[in-house]
């Protein structure tokens, strides 16, 4: 039987306590971590060492991804066997500067944060309880979301470089990408580039969608349970 930490006869620890909080909302940490890296992101990608920054952002919210998959429904293999090439291809690329390696990296973190997005989904929906966890992981999905379309873009992008107009001419960033990703996944349309390539254009259809049935299918069903519960 579990007492409330007030009840306690010993005070936890500062430290045991973030843990003991880390431990059972993971989506919380795995959500702060994908607002951290778009954040620094603006600093950080115009230079080699901001690369490596992001780099190791990037993988610490990859470790943590796989964490928080191994909680939800999801299975716990394929999770791991979708993670390590993503970290090996990504960390490749940043030692070796080669652009396909880079490419070939993109949609290996691309598949993986899909994967996490369905796990996320997977877990809000085993039960039909909602718990602080749950309401976490509905914005930490929505965010893995944006990242693995913005990934997707990267790697079409590799292939065919231009497959994206607006905000300057040439390639477009990273940052540029994930603005553009939640543009389309919101479905707000404020960005100043659009995609117009075949495959791009393809794959920014699917997102908006995707934006769209999470709002129908996830937020209103965990909208509806909240709802029955204060009842």
């Amino acid at each position: 039987m579990t007492m409330p930490w007030e009840d306690l006869d010993e005070r936890l620890s500062r430290r045991t306590r973030w843990g003991a909080i880390i431990r059972k909302q993971p989506s919380a940490l795995l959500l702060a971590i994908q607002l951290l890296a778009i954040l620094i992101l603006p600093w950080l990608e115009e230079s080699e060492s901001g690369h490596v920054v992001i780099f190791i952002v990037s993988f610490f919210a990859v470790l943590f991804a796989v964490a928080t998959v191994r909680r939800t429904p999801a299975v716990n293999w394929l999770s791991g066997f979708l993670a390590v090439p993503a970290i090996l291809l990504e960390v490749t690329s940043v030692i070796t500067g080669n652009q396909l390696i880079a490419t070939i990296a993109y949609f290996a973190l691309a598949a993986f944060y899909l994967y996490v997005a369905y796990g996320l989904i997977a877990y809000m929906f085993e039960d039909s309880w909602v718990t602080k966890d749950e309401l976490f992981a509905v914005a930490a999905a929505f965010t893995v979301l944006l990242f693995s379309f913005a990934y997707l873009y990267l790697g079409v992008q590799g292939l065919s470089p231009n497959s994206f107009a607006g905000a300057g001419d040439g390639p477009k960033s990273f940052l540029e990408l994930i603005y553009f990703s939640g543009a389309n996944l919101t479905g707000c349309g404020l960005s100043d580039i659009i995609a117009v390539g075949g495959h791009a254009r393809a794959i920014c259809t699917i997102e908006q969608l995707a934006g769209v049935l999470y709002v129908a299918m996830v937020i209103s069903r965990l909208v509806a349970l909240t709802a029955m519960r204060n009842k």
